[in-house]
């Protein structure tokens, strides 16, 4: 079999630290996460962008890094969920998902949180759970049945907006 040739070197921010790495024409975003840059916390699940566990935020957008070249991430900024929470505190989406028991089995959980981050970023506060559950459509939970998910969605949402009016 014909080896690869690589594409090159591809530039981006991960998770706010430069980051550059030597990838073949047709890798993934995930698979150069997961692999080279050791961030396992986006899931590969479905392969086909359907379930959603590898979903990340590039230039503040949730996307499936399943269906994203990492050439096309080039000169972008990508955080993971390993970029949600700081080493002193969770992310208030994090910390409402713990309290409301929205974590069962965790396969989808990063995306998960991932999809929210853009969703409250969106739309902010309230949220109303038609709201929620058509933003996270594109994530599948096998465990959960989304109620706390969603719950914990709306409470992290309602924090997060009185924490910005607060800073103002």
């Amino acid at each position: 079999m014909k080896e690869v040739e690589p594409a090159g070197t591809v530039g981006f921010t991960v998770n706010g630290a430069p980051a550059e790495v030597t990838v073949a024409a047709h890798d993934r975003l995930v698979d150069v996460l997961r692999g080279p840059l050791g961030l396992t916390g986006a899931a590969i699940g479905c392969d086909t962008a359907v379930c959603g566990a590898c979903t990340v935020l590039l230039d503040g957008c949730a996307v499936k890094s399943c269906t994203v070249l990492a050439v096309q991430a080039a000169d972008t900024d990508v955080v993971t969920v390993e970029g949600l929470a700081t080493p002193d505190s969770l992310h208030a989406l994090q910390a409402a998902f713990l309290r409301h028991g929205a974590v069962q089995c965790g396969y989808c959980t990063a995306g998960m949180l991932v999809a929210a981050v853009d969703l409250v970023a969106r739309y902010g506060a309230p949220l109303d759970e038609a709201i929620i559950r058509d933003g996270i459509c594109g994530n599948l939970c096998r465990c959960t049945g989304y109620r706390s998910i969603v719950s914990a969605i709306a409470e992290a949402a309602a924090e997060m907006a009185a924490d910005d009016g607060a800073a103002r």
